[in-house]
């Protein structure tokens, strides 16, 4: 995902945590769902690991040390676009895709719409990753940040048994598919 990782690592080394934040978040839109799932390959690739092993940095503690931080001293505020656009997109699926996607969209102005066939939003981050591994309350404070942010979110909803592509497309100027798993 093209992440920043030398200079976020850095602005933390520096303690300068509110900017490591922003160049995160530049590129991740969830770094508390990828820091405690992905199991890290870049850090056995680590170039600092290679002279002395200790010395291999934690990428993935570190992202969700910056993310964690940045819950807990009230800096992940709702971010609401200044300005709509009048278009309404529905995205369906409420997994890592359509979150993100759905994140991305309304960044842009745009209302989005997301349709979750379950009864919670996350898809997999919810009813695929185990709890010990990622904490349902960590998806749930993200969901509630993107809903203060402008994103409805429609639980229950599954096509072809309680609606239909065409219900949504009445209601939408767009329909992104992000079923996933």
């Amino acid at each position: 995902i093209n992440n920043d990782i030398p200079t976020w690592n850095t602005l933390v080394l520096e303690g300068k945590w509110k900017q490591a934040l922003r160049r995160l978040l530049a590129t991740n839109n969830f770094p508390e769902f990828t820091g405690r799932v992905c199991p890290a390959p870049c850090e056995g690739a680590c170039v600092a690991g290679y002279s002395d092993p200790a010395d291999a940095v934690t990428i993935k503690s570190i992202e969700w040390s910056i993310i964690d931080k940045a819950f807990k001293s009230g800096w992940m505020l709702p971010k609401p676009p200044c300005h709509r656009t009048g278009i309404t997109v529905a995205v369906v699926g409420s997994g890592p895709a359509g979150l993100a996607v759905a994140d991305c969209l309304n960044k842009l102005g745009h209302w989005v719409v997301v349709y979750e066939r379950s009864d919670r939003v996350g898809g997999l981050l919810t009813y695929g990753i185990p709890t010990p591994k990622l904490g349902k309350d960590i998806v749930d404070r993200r969901v509630r940040l993107l809903e203060a942010e402008g994103i409805t979110f429609v639980c229950g909803a599954e096509l072809g048994v309680n609606m239909t592509i065409m219900d949504i497309k009445d209601h939408s100027h767009s329909v992104v598919l992000a079923v996933g798993a």
